[in-house]
């Protein structure tokens, strides 16, 4: 993308939000599977069953539009994680950011807890082109870190499944901003 398309494409985004400066947001929930593989001394080096199903989008749609903004296309996350060896649906929270004019990807990051230790899973669509949608809007490369300590854990790849896209575009929700009933509170 040239510094004029991404400039236009900019004050575009940015008159939009400041005319949905209002109190409306919206949800959507997205599920991807595939697999992971535990480092050493976590689990035996083998491919095993993860995936997470996780509801996102932002509160209020004008500061996610602007493009001068902290909200810039960002908004919270919220939903369980399973990641065999280590935890079944375990309720996860973070953030996920749709990274397309500053590195072309997507950044899912969230925190989960199994018998009280905490965990981070940090993962990637990277290389999004309009030309390979279909592969770099699909396929989330990840790790699952330790919190406590930042030791590595397991290495993924998990991928939005095509034939999921009905449900998940069904379940676009514009929301009153903080009315959304599965919306976890904001933290204080």
């Amino acid at each position: 993308m040239t510094k004029a398309v991404r400039a236009r494409l900019q004050a575009i985004l940015g008159r939009t939000a400041r005319a949905l400066s209002g109190d409306i947001g919206f949800t959507v929930t997205e599920a991807l599977d595939g697999e992971h593989e535990f480092a050493p001394p976590f689990g035996p080096a083998e491919k095993r069953p993860m995936g997470f199903r996780v509801t996102w989008g932002p509160r209020r749609l004008g500061p996610w539009l602007d493009p001068a903004g902290e909200q810039f296309l960002a908004s919270d996350l919220w939903g369980s994680v399973t990641v065999d060896g280590l935890c079944r649906e375990a309720p996860c929270a973070g953030r996920l950011e749709l990274r397309y004019l500053r590195d072309r990807s997507i950044r899912y990051v969230f925190d989960f807890e199994v018998d009280g230790t905490p965990y981070r899973f940090a993962g990637e669509k990277v290389q999004i082109r309009p030309w390979n949608l279909p592969w770099s809007h699909t396929t989330c490369f990840g790790t699952i870190t330790r919190r406590d300590t930042g030791q590595l854990v397991s290495t993924s790849v998990v991928r939005f499944r095509l034939r999921r896209l009905p449900a998940f575009l069904a379940s676009f929700r514009l929301v009153a901003s903080d009315k959304d009933p599965r919306r976890p509170p904001t933290p204080a």
